[in-house]
């Protein structure tokens, strides 16, 4: 099972309270979990990533194991302790200001 820590903007978006968690066939990728992600709760598609270029939308981030994995090809694969579980993917809404 896969482990997804949405904002609370998007928890709110998806009607979900805490982690999600995932069966993810196949390689573990950021491309695969949100594709899961967008096909479970379907009102998350275009909200992290553009409905058709599939492009991560700006002020999101990807986090996984300490890593940020937001400007990693999106195929890429995930660290181990994400595929098996025990670390989960964090999606984060960012912060700009000046």
């Amino acid at each position: 099972m896969i482990r997804v820590v949405l904002p609370q903007h998007l928890r709110t978006l998806a009607r979900v309270e805490g982690e999600v968690g995932l069966e993810i066939p196949g390689p573990v990728s950021v491309a695969a979990i949100l594709d899961a992600l967008e096909a479970r709760f379907p009102a998350l598609r275009g909200a992290i990533r553009d409905r058709d270029t599939k492009k991560r939308r700006p002020f999101i981030r990807f986090y996984a194991c300490e890593e940020d994995f937001s400007h990693a090809p999106p195929e890429s694969p995930l660290p181990e302790a994400v595929a098996q579980g025990r670390e989960p993917l964090r999606i984060v809404g960012a912060m700009a200001g000046g």
